[in-house]
């Protein structure tokens, strides 16, 4: 699956996805449209539905709440009052249009949708400068500061999710005036800056600039992308507090070897460094992407595929700094990381790249949304402690409704929005399968009609079974991940190539295939570097990461007094709205001794049943502590 270079033409009528190469990019594989894939009840589509129902019309309501649509109107002169929120709190918008351009694709009836599309779509041309200027901030506070101090100021940042809202507008064919404001301020940008040596300190432009020129063919968007992604790393940014690494501005991107700072910053510019050179052909930028991907995967991400350990700055910290109690695992960071890997797996048709979408999504991007769909975290913690102070949103006790910097809600809403664009991938022998979810699926694959049924209850069973339907020699990839062993398919053991399971059967008349990945629990060891959870272990089933909860310990037991047996055999259960639970061996040890050291002191061991649950879903039942890396008995 490597090697080749393949993008189809979406067919007339189809609503392509998120990320959309070229058909003369450097890709390996190509995404199938958005309206190719429908997800049906299962836990990827119940999740999409819940987020479409619940998430995004709460992100609505709250744009005007929290006053970012305000701002707007403050600029056409239809409200008084001073700026209100976050500086870039136009971002808040356009993530939420995005979204709802997105669903609107799927659910073109839905009558709210299109009207805050419409409303906000001519808000925001009254809003706009005579050339193409748009930000509420600049506009109200200091009009005559345009493009200055880009190191805080998000200008580039903002326009980048206003044209990302436009290209989910132009493909889901909805919203056009989306799309004429964006391209003026894209335009305003490509003449600012193709002349001027100038960086955002928050990278999002160039990811965005790229997935325009995808849809209208201008090739200065593209050219513009470029010329950010080079100009990047020559200290042209002012890097004030937590200097330039925080801003990636102290090293081109070329001749980086770890990735550093901010984390949402540092991903978003990394996932416009591989969309950049897979349509420019620069080898030399996507081998530089794949060395800061080894970097950030092999000794700087959680169990929980969170990445980010210090608050301070939202940042990476060195290599193996991941204390679980201060993982700050930004929401965003996840979302960033999903993204970026997407677009390595479509470049290269690598498994490795799959497989930490998955980790993520089901992990931390799951875990920071509520049941019900109205409560998020901003950061995602892997221990909260027993008395822990969460008065303070950048580190609650539980999910929140909203936050001061709202960046994670209405990113969240339109990643689920468009969620069925990242899940299969064709080439010219065939279809890739890469997530797991039941659904129906019907694409072409080199001019020939596919259609896929998905049956499954993944990731609570690792059955999958798919029925596939069509007179081309299709051969059928099926993802691997990297913890199952003895995969079997149609009953017998099989081998995987590249970690990928290829089937080629007669189609024409509808043939199955069934798909059984083990779902054994597995004790996860840390890595022997990683100071902060030393002597602990973490329990996981399939790609679910679980933890324990105070929720489920008897009366008086306190969860860091808690002890896990990694020997000890762990067992499948259940709770009332938890499908599946683990059950293992342990103990409560507490120290006989009020001494300042107890580990010193002689220790009380009592046997205890360990029940553990899902990391996602923490924090639904009562609020108390959590874990997820817990301690070995001592005994």
């Amino acid at each position: 699956m490597t090697g080749s270079m393949f993008t189809p033409q979406a067919p007339l009528g189809s609503i392509p996805g998120p990320v959309e190469p070229t058909p003369s990019a450097l890709a390996t594989l190509a995404p199938l449209a958005l309206s190719d894939v429908s997800l049906t009840t299962g836990f990827l589509g119940d999740w999409q539905r819940r987020s479409a129902a619940r998430s995004l019309p709460y992100c609505v309501g709250r744009l005007d709440g929290a006053g970012a649509l305000t701002n707007l109107r403050r600029v056409t002169g239809e409200a008084d009052g001073d700026f209100e929120n976050m500086w870039f709190a136009d971002s808040d918008i356009y993530k939420t249009l995005e979204a709802a351009a997105w669903q609107l694709g799927a659910t073109p009836d839905n009558a709210e949708l299109r009207t805050f599309v419409d409303t906000t779509a001519a808000l925001l041309a009254k809003a706009q400068a005579e050339d193409g200027y748009l930000n509420s901030y600049r506009m109200l506070k200091e009009p005559d500061r345009r493009w200055e101090a880009l190191h805080w100021s998000h200008e580039l940042y903002c326009a980048g999710h206003l044209i990302q809202a436009a290209v989910a507008a132009a493909r889901s064919g909805v919203g056009a005036e989306v799309v004429t404001v964006a391209r003026r301020l894209a335009d305003l940008v490509v003449e600012r800056f193709s002349t001027v040596d100038a960086v955002d300190g928050h990278p999002e432009i160039e990811t965005a600039l790229v997935e325009l020129y995808r849809v209208t063919g201008h090739r200065p968007y593209l050219d513009q992308a470029k010329r950010f992604v080079d100009l990047r790393g020559r200290g042209l940014l002012d890097g004030e507090r937590f200097g330039s690494a925080y801003l990636q501005d102290h090293e081109p991107v070329r001749d980086t070897d770890s990735v550093t700072g901010h984390v949402v910053r540092q991903l978003y510019l990394l996932a416009g460094v591989v969309d950049v050179a897979v349509e420019t052909h620069d080898e030399t930028l996507l081998a530089a992407a794949r060395r800061l991907w080894d970097d950030a995967f092999g000794a700087k991400t959680y169990v929980t595929g969170a990445q980010g350990s210090r608050h301070r700055d939202e940042a990476f910290g060195d290599p193996y700094e991941l204390p679980p109690d201060r993982a700050y695992g930004e929401t965003c960071a996840a979302i960033a990381s999903f993204h970026w890997n997407w677009r390595m797996l479509l470049a290269t048709g690598e498994v490795r790249y799959a497989d930490e979408m998955e980790r993520a999504l089901y992990n931390v991007i799951a875990g920071s949304t509520a049941l019900d769909g109205e409560h998020f975290f901003y950061s995602n913690t892997l221990h909260l402690r027993s008395g822990h102070d969460g008065s303070h949103e950048d580190a609650p006790s539980g999910r929140l409704p909203w936050y001061s910097c709202a960046c994670c809600p209405p990113n969240l809403a339109r990643l689920l929005a468009s969620l069925s664009g990242y899940l299969l991938t064709t080439d010219h022998s065939g279809l890739q399968v890469h997530l797991y979810a039941a659904g129906d699926v019907r694409t072409t694959v080199d001019g020939h009609d596919v259609h896929v049924a998905v049956r499954t209850d993944y990731p609570w069973d690792g059955r999958v079974v798919l029925t596939v339907t069509t007179d081309a020699a299709v051969t059928l990839s099926l993802r691997v991940p990297r913890w199952a062993t003895e995969v079997r398919l149609d009953g017998d053991v099989v081998e995987a190539r590249d970690w990928y399971v290829q089937v080629q059967r007669d189609w024409s008349c509808g043939a199955t295939v069934t798909l059984d990945l083990p779902m054994a629990p597995r004790i996860i060891a840390p890595h022997p570097r990683i100071d902060a959870v030393r002597g602990c272990v973490a329990v996981a089933r399939g790609p679910l990461v679980y933890a324990v909860e105070q929720a489920d310990l008897p009366a008086g037991v306190t969860l860091e007094d808690v002890r896990i047996d990694p020997g000890a055999p762990i067992a499948a259960g259940r709770l009332p709205d938890i499908p599946v639970t683990l059950t293992v061996a342990g103990a409560v040890e507490t120290a006989e001794s009020d001494e300042l050291y107890p580990a010193a002191a002689r220790t009380h061991t009592e046997p205890l049943e360990l029940t553990a649950i899902p990391y996602f879903l923490w924090g639904n039942r009562t609020p108390g502590p959590m874990r997820v890396w817990i301690p070995v008995t001592t005994g």
